[in-house]
C-alpha cells in the first residue's frame, strides 16, 4: 500500500512537472524570435527528447490568415541597415515575393 502511494505521488509529479516544461516551451514559442531563441538555447537537449516540440511549435506558430487575407503589414531594415522597407508600400502594385532560407 505504501509503496504504490509513493509510486502515485511520483508519477502525478511527473506528469505536473511534463505540463509545467510543456507550458514554459509553448510560451516561449508564442514570443518573437530573439526571446524564443535566448530560451531555446538554454534548453538542455534531453528536454527535447521528452517534450513534445512538434505539436507545440505547429500550434503556436499556427497562422491566422485564411487564402484571400491581406498579409499583415511588417518593417524591415534593408542590407545596408540605412533604412527600411514596408510592406503596405508595395500593396497595390507588383506581388512581393518573400524568401525565407539559407544560400550557403
Amino acid at each position: 500500500m505504501r509503496v504504490r502511494r509513493i509510486l502515485a505521488t511520483a508519477g502525478l509529479a511527473l506528469v505536473g512537472a511534463e505540463a509545467a516544461l510543456s507550458g514554459a516551451l509553448y510560451w516561449a514559442m508564442r514570443q518573437p524570435p530573439d526571446v524564443f531563441g535566448h530560451f531555446m538555447a538554454r534548453l538542455p537537449m534531453a528536454a527535447m527528447m521528452v517534450l513534445p516540440f512538434e505539436p507545440l511549435w505547429m500550434r503556436a506558430r499556427a497562422g491566422r490568415l485564411n487564402p484571400g487575407d491581406p498579409a499583415p503589414d511588417f518593417r524591415l531594415p534593408t542590407l545596408d541597415h540605412r533604412s527600411a522597407v514596408q510592406l503596405s508600400q508595395f500593396r497595390g502594385g507588383r506581388p512581393v515575393v518573400l524568401v525565407f532560407g539559407s544560400y550557403t
